[in-house]
């Protein structure tokens, strides 16, 4: 495996200062996880499986007024609705079939997030730098890689084992080959030198660049890439030691993980970018904002959204396959995505991929038989959005809330917590579901797991209905209805 002396998140706040400046942007949470590529697959199903964080105006088709209609972002800055997204992480079995690695903040109702880091990074010549233009969008890493070769481009590409009881190990550029109990932190830095005049091109790569020299991540830019851009580094944490005491049950015993695109080595790591930024905010943030401590609520550049709604801002799928394979592994990983070891350069598999592309709606239940309809997922709070009545039990179904909300003659009926439910008359307009928001009701109800009933202050709301009345609020994701690939 081969080691380096990679930029580690302590290097970067080691090094920031005046022109040297950070920010740090923990998305709390993510739209998806979906075989989902505006960039590489745009209006098809891609070839494999993605983990996207940013603005809900994402989807199989994206454009920057597509996302600057975000009506909410998984990441806490307002002005942010760009999308950032990665392959996804996977245990391969000794059968060969494959499991999702959770992500940091994946858990009962709740899904984990990216960070991003904002770097001012000038390079040696102290060039003013620019903030992403409208329309700009890139890539950064190889997914057909499966050897090292110390190029910028890979140095780019890094891994972090975490164990915090123990001293911390050098970073890596593919995959470590030991345990790390605290989870597998996996990095990419994006090219910042920019041709100024593309905002995108044929491999989403020519028109941009790393540095000439120096260091991949702070250097001067090469003469054909004249402007220099603000930088951008994503992590995401992946909970591999969850897997800790399984490695012998791995295919691949000294090394177990595998990404999305049947990478097991780690070289194939990449990261896309679209932006969906304010331009002008996020050009005064590069201007203005030069505190070195990374702390994002110290620019005055930027509004930032309540925590329960970038953790409640997520996509309904399009692509009815399970992608994670968490009550049974995956006989393979989602597409045509055999495992290759290289060293060479892995090539394109063809295999008989047709999954169904249906809108998925399993957030709500259809109980308009019963006279009622689903209106979205609204907030609850200590002084309870609904109050009229309430139970609770351990087979909570939407139906018998509806029944039993139904029987005490209330218009409304809300979920939450799995096993509760509350009835009442009228709900405030600050608790009302969000147009367009999914919303944080993440949790399986506790009588049927194939129903929704909330999350932690999150309530599946019902309200009553007759007649035309009875229509379900359902949320169609922008960017239009994918092809089979």
């Amino acid at each position: 495996m081969h080691f380096s002396a990679v930029t580690t998140t302590a290097a970067l706040a080691a090094l920031a200062g005046p022109v040297a400046a950070f920010w740090r942007m923990p998305c709390p949470s993510r739209l998806m996880d979906e075989r989902i590529d505006a960039l590489i697959a745009p209006g098809k199903v891609s070839a494999h499986t993605h983990t996207v964080v940013g603005g809900n105006g994402f989807g199989f088709n994206t454009n920057y007024n597509q996302l600057r209609s975000s009506s909410c972002t998984s990441c806490p800055i307002s002005q942010d609705l760009s999308a950032y997204w990665t392959p996804k992480l996977y245990f391969q079995f000794k059968n060969g079939s494959f499991q999702a690695v959770p992500q940091a903040g994946d858990g009962t109702g709740s899904l984990g997030g990216t960070t991003v880091y904002y770097l001012q990074r000038p390079g040696p010549n102290n060039d003013a730098l620019k903030a992403f233009p409208a329309g700009f969008r890139m890539i950064a890493g190889d997914p057909f890689l499966r050897n090292y070769t110390n190029t910028f481009a890979q140095q780019a590409v890094s891994y972090n084992c975490l164990n915090y009881n123990a001293a911390a190990k050098p970073e890596t550029n593919g995959f470590p080959t030991y345990n790390c109990p605290d989870g597998l932190r996996a990095q990419v830095f994006f090219p910042s030198c920019w041709d100024g005049k593309n905002l995108d091109s044929a491999d989403h790569k020519s028109h941009v660049s790393y540095p000439a020299s120096g260091a991949y991540n702070s250097g001067a830019c090469p003469a054909a890439f004249p402007v220099h851009l603000v930088s951008i580094f994503y992590e995401t944490i992946y909970q591999t030691g969850n897997f800790g005491n399984m490695w012998s049950q791995a295919m691949n015993p000294s090394q177990p993980f595998v990404w999305a695109m049947g990478d097991p080595l780690g070289y194939g790591y990449h990261g896309d970018f679209i932006n969906g930024w304010d331009v002008n905010t996020l050009q005064t943030a590069i201007n203005t904002c030069t505190d070195d401590s990374g702390d994002m609520t110290k620019c005055a550049a930027f509004n930032f959204l309540p925590n329960s709604v970038s953790a409640g801002c997520h996509i309904p799928s399009y692509v009815k396959e399970d992608v994670l394979g968490m009550s049974t592994p995956l006989p393979k990983l989602p597409g045509c995505n055999g495992v290759q070891n290289g060293p060479g350069y892995a090539s394109i598999q063809s295999c008989i991929d047709k999954p169904t592309i249906q809108l998925d709606t399993s957030y709500m239940t259809d109980v308009t038989s019963m006279g009622y309809k689903y209106i979205g997922c609204g907030t609850d709070a200590a002084t309870r959005t609904l109050s009229g009545a309430s139970t609770s039990s351990g087979t909570m179904t939407v139906q018998s809330c509806i029944t039993y909300c139904k029987g005490k003659g209330y218009s409304y009926a809300g979920l939450e917590y799995a096993s509760q439910c509350y009835c009442g008359n009228s709900v405030a307009a600050a608790m009302m579901p969000v147009t367009g928001q999914l919303g944080a009701c993440d949790m399986n109800c506790a009588g049927n797991s194939t129903q929704m009933c909330g999350g932690p202050n999150a309530l599946s709301l019902y309200q009553s209905c007759s007649g035309s009345g009875c229509v379900n609020s359902i949320i169609t994701p922008a960017g239009g209805v994918p092809a089979l690939p």
